[in-house]
């Protein structure tokens, strides 16, 4: 009879995972873009067709449409579908892992997973971590302080202390030195309510694997952009130099295109579409917070063996 109920429990958190996972992708695309949660009910962002309740079962109405919007035949990000189906694995894991050892942790960590999945979407395209997320972790910490069967309360109060203090220190030291932001304020907060939720050896495993994945990533994104550089310096060069006639023509032909499109464009406009252009040029930077809950999450699904086994070896 429990082996039943055990894996009637899993077969519901994947269940549940699914559904959360839908909600996800709401909050996921409306956050952002100062939409209510709630209305208008789910559509096509493309034709702002409503969809059913036929068109919005996770997973199997992507596969039913074939990967595209009913009315109009527009393609569905594939996007919506990977959210539902990570959730409902994470969920899955969470219940197998945590259920029998303690429910109200294994229900906290699940909902956590819930959280990273939304911030590491919205920061990756926003840059935005918002407040309530962190409100939504510090209260799971504050559950997980007293149910976590692997570290006691201390260990999670001296995580979210010291993952806060630690962030903050760090980016006061940064913008001493080099007179820019390194770490935003979400990231410092996250370090510190995730702190609270991990214990403070879970974090310290998570961002040691954060720094390593996000610098090998930044590394080879500046070799990528610092090639391209140099690939377009070399067809430059190779390029055939235009005659002072040429020159002379190409910039009266410009400069007449320019005033029609000042008699035509207000000024209004002109002044929005160069918010657009600082946008971005902002965009260059990259967000941290993706690195910390891909980190977070590898963590509480595996890093109680990881730092089980290297305890074994100090030993």
């Amino acid at each position: 009879m429990d082996q039943y109920f055990t894996v009637a429990v899993y077969v519901l958190a994947g269940l549940f995972g699914l559904c959360v996972g839908s909600f996800l992708n709401v909050v996921i695309y409306r956050l952002p873009n100062g939409m209510s949660l709630a209305f208008p009910p789910s559509h096509c962002t493309k034709c702002d067709y409503t969809l059913r309740w036929y068109d919005n079962i996770p997973v199997l109405s992507y596969l039913f449409l074939g990967g595209k919007c009913r009315k109009c035949k527009e393609p569905i990000s594939f996007r919506y579908t990977a959210v539902e189906l990570a959730n409902a694995l994470l969920w899955l894991a969470a219940a197998m892992l945590f259920w029998e050892k303690s429910i109200p942790f294994a229900v906290s960590i699940a909902l956590a997973f819930s959280v990273f999945i939304c911030i590491f979407f919205i920061d990756l395209s926003h840059k935005l971590i918002y407040d309530r997320f962190q409100v939504i972790l510090l209260a799971l910490g504050a559950v997980a302080t007293f149910f976590d069967p692997a570290f006691g309360w201390i260990s999670h109060l001296i995580g979210g202390a010291s993952g806060f203090l630690v962030f903050l220190l760090l980016a006061l030291l940064f913008e001493k030195l080099y007179g820019r932001e390194a770490l935003g304020g979400g990231d410092i907060k996250l370090a510190g309510t995730a702190g609270l939720l991990l214990g403070w050896e879970r974090l310290l495993l998570a961002l040691l694997i954060a720094s390593v994945t996000a610098s090998v990533i930044m590394l080879a994104l500046r070799a990528r952009h610092k090639e391209n550089a140099e690939s377009d310096a070399s067809e430059n060069e190779e390029a055939p130099r235009q005659t002072d006639e040429e020159i002379e023509e190409a910039t009266v032909e410009t400069n007449e295109e320019f005033t029609e499109e000042l008699t035509e464009e207000s000024t209004e406009e002109l002044t929005e579409e160069s918010g657009e252009e600082e946008i971005e040029e902002d965009g260059e930077s990259f967000p941290f917070g993706p690195f910390l809950v891909s980190a977070f999450t590898l963590v509480l699904l595996f890093g109680d063996r990881v730092i089980a086994w290297y305890l074994t070896l100090l030993n």
